[in-house]
């Protein structure tokens, strides 16, 4: 084993164990193409943060703009919506040749991925074209208005009200956990107009501006700080906040089906480049080992060897994800989606105690005003990895029971209807 050479591998296509079509052939050629020459140098290897510093962001938006310019965001809504129709063997393949360019791949967040499918799946024609352009163009950037501080899990069981008065909703409420509200404009908020209705109806879908005419519209953010100093997140106060009844998506009180769509593309994940991330982790710890002095250290090598392996678990199942799709068989997502958020929840724990175990003294010192490293902030980020997108404990019963068919689990009645 102290003969072996710790060497980062060749760049190798994932496209061995899958038959594409000619249609995704060309398409990777023209993508390929397309980064060669427009993929920008000073974002080489940049794993774009949460709230970027005021350095990074002029960059990552010249590069939104062209990645909008060329078409490259909301890729996978319809042409008719401004998107370009892609499959999820395309989309695959994109994220794959991003990766390979090694730059960014940017999206526009929620909107693209949560509010763009739900818009498109129940709104009106109007709506449509009212809501669509302003997320592609990144023009409205949205935060989500979902979980209460009284309902947990329970989505049902929201109490924030919206009471329709003169063609309009007036909401008043409160709402918790929601990330991204420091750079959104707009939030996609689920409020009770009905509660003489039943749990999953008189519920209604809101898009709601955080700003009318340049003033606040009844909505205050109250930061949650993490335990790595920053405040990702927040605790989030309506009172009165206003929105038109034309920002009602699906009918009044019958919003339940479309956060269904919402929260059906939340949970999808993206199993098929989970491991490019993962993969550039593990060679920066690998040149941090090597800068030690520990490279040839057997339990060293052993560590990463298992790293390593867990990564291309990861990638293996990505891959064959890709494969259901390029065959045209249904893919099954509640093995896949449940199966994955263990394994790299997991596995990213595990990888980040080594990690600061092999960075040394450096791991329990920080920087000035609590600053953290890089390994020190993922350490502690990773721990609540196994808890949010459905915890560990209940992805295992998922797994026993709807994929491997096992008894249910005896839960108390008051737990029927949770999400």
């Amino acid at each position: 084993m102290r003969n072996l050479t710790l060497r980062k591998p060749e760049h190798q296509d994932a496209s061995d164990p899958i038959e594409y079509s000619a249609r995704s052939i060309d398409f990777r050629a023209e993508l390929r193409d397309w980064l060669a020459n427009n993929a920008p140098v000073a974002l080489r290897d940049v794993d774009v943060p949460r709230g970027p510093s005021p350095e990074l962001k002029p960059l990552l938006d010249d590069w939104a703009a062209k990645l909008t310019e060329a078409r490259y965001m909301c890729v996978a809504w319809p042409e008719e919506y401004g998107g370009r129709g892609l499959t999820g063997v395309e989309v695959a393949i994109m994220n794959e040749e991003f990766a390979r360019a090694r730059v960014p791949r940017l999206t526009r967040g929620m909107g693209e991925s949560l509010v763009g499918p739900a818009v498109i799946a129940h709104a009106s024609k109007d709506q449509k074209s009212r809501i669509l352009p302003p997320i592609i163009n990144g023009e409205h950037v949205y935060c989500q208005g979902f979980s209460e501080p009284d309902a947990g899990s329970d989505l049902a069981g929201l109490r924030t009200r919206g009471d329709v008065v003169d063609g309009e909703l007036i909401i008043t409420g409160q709402k918790v956990w929601t990330s991204g509200y420091y750079e959104a404009n707009w939030m996609f908020c689920l409020v009770r107009t009905d509660p003489n209705m039943s749990r999953h109806r008189g519920i209604s879908y809101v898009l709601l501006p955080l700003e009318v005419e340049g003033h606040p519209n009844g909505v205050e953010f109250r930061p949650i700080t993490r335990m790595t100093g920053k405040a990702l997140f927040a605790e989030t106060f309506l009172t009165e906040a206003r929105a038109p009844l034309e920002n009602v998506i699906g009918d009044l009180h019958q919003g339940w089906p479309v956060a269904m769509t919402t929260l059906g593309n939340e949970r999808g994940g993206s199993a098929t480049t989970q491991h490019v991330a993962f993969e550039r982790q593990f060679w920066r710890l690998v040149e941090k080992v090597r800068t030690r002095g520990l490279h040839e250290d057997v339990r060293v090598r052993e560590q990463l060897a298992w790293a390593y392996e867990r990564i291309q678990v990861i990638k293996a199942t990505g891959l064959g994800l890709v494969a259901e799709l390029a065959s045209g068989r249904p893919a099954t997502s509640v093995a896949n989606g449940s199966t994955s958020k263990v394994r790299w929840s997991e596995f990213q724990q595990q990888f980040l105690e080594i990690a600061l175990e092999l960075v040394g003294h450096e791991a329990l010192v920080t920087g000035e005003d609590y600053a953290l490293s890089e390994w020190q902030e993922e350490f502690l980020a990773t721990r609540s990895h196994t808890i949010w997108g459905g915890t560990a404990e209940v992805q295992r019963n998922i797994i026993g029971e709807r994929v491997l068919g096992l008894p249910k689990e005896p839960r108390p009645a008051n737990q029927e209807g949770s999400r």
